[in-house]
């Protein structure tokens, strides 16, 4: 259930960064992020997804505090937080935002016990005494469904399934108001991806987490989510609420992004996408979609559409599919 308040808020974000193919005197320049506008609220989970290269990660890194943005404004509860200073700054995002990563073999320490892991955000923020500490540790396994034991345990004598439950605790130490899990079971077996996500859920609901959930599992973020945002070659073209996808999505590229992934029931109509997705060195003019769309025209590339806003969606497209479209009369659309 939605809180009162936005958690964090970014407003007009671009993270461009020098090309590397370039050579020494390459001008080049990647367009990560473009003009990113996104609010999340108390309680809320947002599902980003869209295609690899999409800018999905570094908007995540973006949220946590990991990445600055060549310009625009992050805002952690009101805080401009690239305003701050760099201690005052590690401390607000280092307490108030946790990150899962997506391989938890890599984001773990393997020469430590998962106590000293877990411990470690503790010591880092000199929260509590040293008895206190070793008590939260204690309950931070309990959270997440581990057995006292495993304190003792090296990360690689745990399964992938655990690593990953060590990961979100290690995440919740300091009982941070947000969470940031960026594609937190693609490197898990099948057999425990959605045990992770029941996990991640029940924790949400009992903490009152905001989560932002990085995703290319479709299908997965629409379950989990209250509102699901699409991105596009750097930039968010759709802000859907989750109940609404795919049916009421009004972006095109939305529209053909979940035609294309399997369902329990319905049938698989794929949108037909034509060419690859440009590149972010030197993106399309005006809509970055228009080069694979079937609806774009002359106005479409000469102008960037601005944010529209209908009955909670807010998108950016000249030409917006009509809500309760099917996916096969999209597709007689196409010439």
């Amino acid at each position: 259930m939605k809180g009162a308040g936005s958690v964090l808020e970014l407003k007009d974000v671009h993270v461009v960064y020098k090309a590397r193919s370039g050579g020494l005197f390459s001008r080049d320049r990647v367009h990560a992020l473009t003009a990113a506008n996104l609010t999340v609220d108390a309680g809320e989970t947002v599902g980003v997804v869209g295609e690899s290269g999409c800018g999905k990660s570094t908007l995540a890194k973006v949220l946590v505090g990991l990445e600055r943005p060549t310009s625009g404004t992050v805002a952690y509860h009101g805080r401009d937080l690239w305003t701050l200073g760099e201690s005052e700054r590690r401390t607000l995002i280092g307490t108030g935002v946790g990150l899962v990563f997506q391989d938890p073999s890599t984001a773990l320490n393997r020469r430590l016990p998962v106590r000293q892991v877990l411990r470690d955000p503790l010591n880092v923020h000199r929260r509590g005494t040293p008895a206190q500490r070793d008590a939260r540790v204690r309950e931070l396994l309990d959270l997440v469904g581990l057995p006292a034991g495993v304190a003792e345990a090296l990360p690689g004598q745990l399964s992938g399934g655990q690593r990953q439950r060590v990961a979100v605790a290690r995440a919740l130490a300091l009982e941070p108001a947000l969470l940031i899990a960026d594609e937190p079971t693609s490197a898990l077996d099948v057999s425990v991806r959605a045990q992770i996500l029941n996990l991640l859920l029940d924790l949400k609901e009992r903490l009152g987490l905001a989560l932002v959930f990085v995703s290319h599992d479709i299908q997965t973020v629409r379950r989990m989510s209250d509102r699901v945002v699409t991105m596009y070659l750097g930039r968010i073209v759709e802000q859907t609420p989750a109940q609404a996808v795919p049916l009421g999505a009004r972006h095109p590229y939305t529209r053909a992004l979940f035609s294309a992934t399997p369902g329990l029931i319905s049938p698989i109509n794929p949108i037909p996408l034509v060419g690859t997705v440009p590149s972010a060195t030197r993106p399309p003019s005006g809509c970055p979609f228009r080069t694979r769309c079937w609806r774009a025209d002359d106005l479409c590339a000469a102008e960037m559409p601005e944010a529209r806003s209908d009955e909670g969606h807010l998108f950016h497209c000249h030409h917006p599919v009509a809500a309760g479209a099917t996916d096969v009369e999209l597709i007689q659309e196409r010439p």
